[in-house]
């Protein structure tokens, strides 16, 4: 077989694949070979993401709520119906915080963002565990987003950065879980990618020390380039952190 051939029968599913980094990640695996399940709330955004990339024959829009248990399970079963297989999960679906000070939060915006952003990786990853052990030959890879977030907070943050670090040990914990399935779980933590929820970072955001300063931005490009190389890596490899950031923006160091 081939070596293009073989690439064409690697199966992913990207969670949150409709916008930004998920969409980033699903054009490269797409212009890779691979077969993708896009999942997401709204079908229209993943299918205008399979048309963008020519793909209707390798990939398919999957409506899921990631933090309702059943609708991951509905999106799992669908993709080992229709493909057979799982080798890579993205998990990737996540929101941003709640608007202003959290001590004005209510329990509901508190628990919004935790059931999605770690309650929803959970859930992705027990059944993406579920299929990669029971697949043969068994196995398969797991890349979640964690964020620059999973290490430094941004002021008025706890809600994603609690779930961010979270994350980390989501990570840690399933890399550890997965090595008698052969599953290999790392994180990719990413910093400033020009997405539509980013772009406010252009135009001035609260820095440590109180200011409103503009932040540094890199293209979303390049962080589908490196979701597809931590996704081409041989099983007996693993990066289990990875961080790709803009440049010049305010994370090393103390300003």
């Amino acid at each position: 077989m081939s070596e293009a051939s073989s690439k064409k029968e690697r199966i992913a599913i990207v969670t949150g694949a409709g916008t930004g980094i998920g969409r980033a990640a699903a054009l490269a695996l797409l212009g890779d070979g691979w077969r993708v399940a896009l999942a997401g709330r709204r079908i229209e955004p993943l299918e205008a993401v399979i048309g963008e990339a020519g793909a209707e024959d390798r990939a398919c829009a999957i409506s899921t709520d990631v933090s309702d248990p059943e609708s991951v399970a509905r999106l799992f079963a669908s993709v080992t119906e229709r493909f057979g297989r799982l080798d890579l999960l993205f998990n990737n679906a996540g929101v941003s915080n709640p608007p202003g000070p959290f001590e004005d939060w209510t329990p509901e915006q508190w628990k919004r963002v935790v059931d999605i952003n770690l309650n929803g990786m959970f859930y992705c990853i027990q059944n993406a565990f579920r299929v990669m052990r029971a697949q043969n030959p068994m196995g398969g890879r797991i890349i979640n987003n964690g964020s620059i977030s999973a290490s430094a907070p941004r002021p008025n943050s706890m809600a994603y950065t609690a779930t961010k670090h979270a994350v980390a040990g989501l990570t840690k914990t399933s890399s550890l879980d997965g090595r008698k399935y052969d599953i290999a779980v790392g994180q990719i933590d990413i910093g400033n990618a020009r997405t539509e929820l980013a772009q406010r970072m252009e135009k001035g955001v609260p820095q440590a020390n109180g200011e409103i300063a503009p932040e540094p931005m890199m293209d979303v490009s390049i962080v589908g380039q490196s979701v597809l190389y931590m996704a081409n890596l041989p099983l007996e490899a693993n990066v289990l952190f990875h961080t790709v950031m803009a440049t010049k923006m305010p994370f090393v160091g103390r300003g």
